[in-house]
């Protein structure tokens, strides 16, 4: 093993009475530490917190099934139908293409419902959790 090999792996020499710097060239006493913390137990049990679970697992899971169903369907029709799939709508374009074009239809049209719902729904109600937080210790 050379030399560089050997010094890679042990490291830069350290200077005698100073403390290697942590990863970085952070020191650990850069870090800062501080007690107003809010405390994360007391909001995940406070009911404003389940709430908001309950509101975005109601458009989160359905939302989540009907992409699946949809996407699975799409997989078993170019399994199980190639036929079907092969169905010409229009020139080149076939029943296959318009579906496949559909899933990423779909995935953009899922993607911006949920961000409306997120801003008229969560976020505002995230805001009045963290506004909370405070109160809460």
């Amino acid at each position: 093993m050379s030399n560089a090999t050997q010094s890679a792996l042990r490291g830069s020499p350290r200077e005698p009475g100073n403390q290697r710097a942590a990863f970085g060239g952070i020191e650990k006493s850069a870090v800062r530490s501080t007690d107003d913390r809010p405390d994360f137990t007391a909001i995940q049990q406070s009911a404003e917190f389940r709430s908001l679970r309950r509101r975005l697992n109601w458009f989160v899971f359905p939302a989540t099934a009907f992409f699946l169903i949809w996407y699975v369907g799409y997989v078993v029709a170019a399994a199980y139908f190639p036929k079907a799939m092969a169905e010409p709508v229009f020139g080149e374009v076939n029943v296959g293409l318009l579906l496949g074009v559909g899933q990423f239809v779909t995935t953009v049209g899922l993607t911006t419902l949920y961000v409306r719902f997120a801003r008229r729904h969560v976020d505002p109600r995230v805001d009045d959790i963290r506004e909370q937080a405070g109160d809460l210790d």
